[in-house]
């Protein structure tokens, strides 16, 4: 089938794309800094409200996404728990890319800490203990001795965030709306050159998906090799 100029004929079209990517990298980033350290902190059994925690951690693996958008939007809304907050101080969640951000954050939030957590515990104690007696603190020990020895974990599930956040939908939908040229991904946007009947569109977006999940494909292999 032949692509004709109308395929990407404005930014309307590339928007998807920058934002797509945009998020991506908001997100490797964010998991980064927060998941793997929330993933140290639940290895931590005396950890306070660690059970609670946990659980709204695996929360996103376990609940439909759009259901968890709507609770979100319920909290985060101007007319929410902490929605009129945020919105006194400048924050605007609720249809806007930071809204998109969060969505593709908290669906691929477990798929980093769990691991992390499950490795931290498991992994052989006799080093950590070794860093101790030298006078080493836990979070020094953790990131210098624990954290190297679990490393093909922590990139395996980076990369299965990242991956995650490119096929997000069902809390997107309600954090960012859907709005075209504002918080359209690349996955929304599938859903609406179908809609539109721009097959063509449709078939792009899923080429490049599809390139992405083989690429993330490949380098779980690698890991794994």
């Amino acid at each position: 089938m032949m692509m004709h100029s109308t395929v990407f004929p404005s930014y309307r079209d590339i928007g998807p794309i920058v934002l797509s990517l945009q998020t991506a990298a908001i997100v490797l980033v964010s998991h980064i800094v927060f998941s793997i350290s929330l993933g140290y902190l639940l290895s931590r059994k005396k950890m306070p409200f660690r059970s609670l925690l946990d659980g709204l951690v695996t929360l996103p693996l376990v609940f439909p996404p759009i259901a968890t958008g709507f609770l979100l939007l319920l909290i985060l809304g101007r007319h929410g728990v902490i929605g009129p907050f945020l919105s006194a101080k400048g924050i605007e969640i609720i249809f806007s890319p930071m809204g998109v951000y969060l969505a593709a954050f908290l669906s691929g939030l477990p798929l980093v800490v769990k691991p992390v957590q499950s490795a931290t515990e498991n992994t052989e104690t006799s080093f950590a203990e070794a860093s101790y007696v030298l006078g080493k603190s836990e979070i020094v020990t953790f990131l210098q001795v624990t954290l190297p020895n679990i490393k093909q974990v922590v990139l395996a599930g980076l990369m299965l965030s990242v991956g995650r956040s490119f096929g997000e939908v069902g809390i997107t939908l309600m954090l960012g709306g859907n709005i075209s040229g504002r918080t359209e991904t690349m996955s929304l946007a599938i859903y609406n050159a179908v809609f539109e009947g721009n097959f063509e569109k449709a078939l792009v977006f899923s080429g490049l998906l599809a390139l992405i999940s083989i690429l993330a494909f490949y380098g779980m292999n690698r890991l794994k090799g």
